[in-house]
């Protein structure tokens, strides 16, 4: 079978699916492996890596879709591309399917089988395939690190002959996959970190990475049985604003990774509660891309309000282009070793297999 992935659109997706280590085991496993030039040179991963260890490299974009059995992407494929597509071919990526219906509705009539990986179910067995976990750790790690280089103050507590410096207060909004990454990197660099979710299993994984989780009088859990948050009821929305206003206070960063799957992000922190937000405190949005968790968040640019700055970008993945890559790359392919039948050199679809019947597009 011929495998193979083209290059994506790198002025707002650095990522690559396949790597040179991954690469040499979707050959070893028996696939053909092909490829465009220059398809990770922007990475440091030259054409001569990808050749060494026997994939083949091509010009023709068109050609390499034409002659594959399964193609591998990070997003779905624009609309030029997918008119190269032809029946019983399979792809797959992350092809946010509330987003892009119509366009797979349009791949399924051509009798595409379309694999998105954003809806693998949170079982054991999937979680070496897991892309959403494996990218939003590092969105969370990262996300720290930008707000802290535009923090203007230091952040652990110091003690010198002048005086002390207090530590920053952080807050993190969601205790997610990047939430817990987040506490876990502003705890390392030495700043006392608070942390909200509307899920109360979430409390005692703040609770172990040294976080102060924030409760809501009265809560219930607000978890979906694949593990995700869901809309939270308009009481408890008015009782977490009136604990967050009071928290606000205090806080000099921000972390916002509150997502809800296929939905736009809840706005958490409204207008009125940037009054309560010193001047020279750091918002980084990470839930920009679904319209953001605050009232002022703006894709891709950096707003100042009432002394406050906020941070929002589309990818801010492509700040760690190379071990995002590393880590897709090896979720893909696991993905794929659990769907190739390498006996019969085929893709076994199996429906009963929970996995692959959640990640078909249908």
């Amino acid at each position: 079978m011929n495998l193979a992935s083209i290059s994506e659109n790198r002025t707002f997706e650095k990522r690559v699916p396949i790597t040179p280590e991954i690469a040499k085991k979707y050959i070893d496993l028996g696939l053909k492996l092909f490829l465009p030039n220059n398809y990770g040179t922007h990475l440091g991963f030259n054409d001569e890596d990808y050749e060494n260890v026997g994939a083949n490299l091509l010009n023709d974009e068109k050609e390499i879709i034409n002659n594959s059995d399964i193609i591998v992407q990070l997003g779905l494929l624009d609309e030029q591309k997918q008119s190269y597509l032809k029946e019983n071919q399979t792809l797959i990526g992350s092809l946010n399917v509330s987003l892009n219906k119509e366009k797979l509705d349009s791949l399924k009539i051509k009798k595409i089988n379309c694999f998105s990986l954003e809806l693998l179910p949170r079982i054991t067995r999937a979680q070496s395939m897991d892309i959403l976990s494996s990218q939003a750790n590092l969105a969370g790690y990262k996300a720290v690190v930008e707000a802290f280089q535009i923090y203007e103050r230091a952040i652990p507590m110091m003690m010198t002959a002048a005086g002390t410096i207090p530590a920053a207060k952080v807050l993190v909004v969601g205790a997610g996959v990047a939430g817990l990454q987040a506490i876990a990197t502003a705890k390392r660099m030495g700043a006392v970190v608070f942390a909200t979710d509307v899920r109360m299993a979430s409390k005692e994984q703040v609770e172990s990475l040294g976080g102060k989780f924030l409760t809501v009088e009265g809560t219930e859990n607000l978890e979906t049985e694949g593990g995700y948050a869901k809309e939270a009821s308009d009481d408890f929305k008015k009782k977490q604003e009136e604990l967050l206003s009071e928290t606000l206070k205090k806080i000099d960063i921000i972390i916002c990774t509150a997502l809800i799957p296929g939905r736009e992000a809840p706005k958490i922190i409204k207008e009125e509660m940037f009054k309560n937000l010193q001047p020279g405190s750091v918002i980084y949005d990470l839930a920009a891309i679904q319209g953001g968790n605050t009232a002022f968040t703006q894709l891709n640019k950096i707003v100042e309000k009432n002394g406050v700055k906020i941070l929002g970008e589309a990818n801010i993945l492509n700040k760690l282009p190379v071990s995002a890559s590393n880590l897709y790359a090896k979720n893909v392919y696991n993905f794929i070793l659990n769907l190739y039948d390498k006996e019969n050199n085929k893709l076994n679809i199996n429906l009963e297999d929970e996995i692959i019947e959640k990640t078909l597009v249908k």
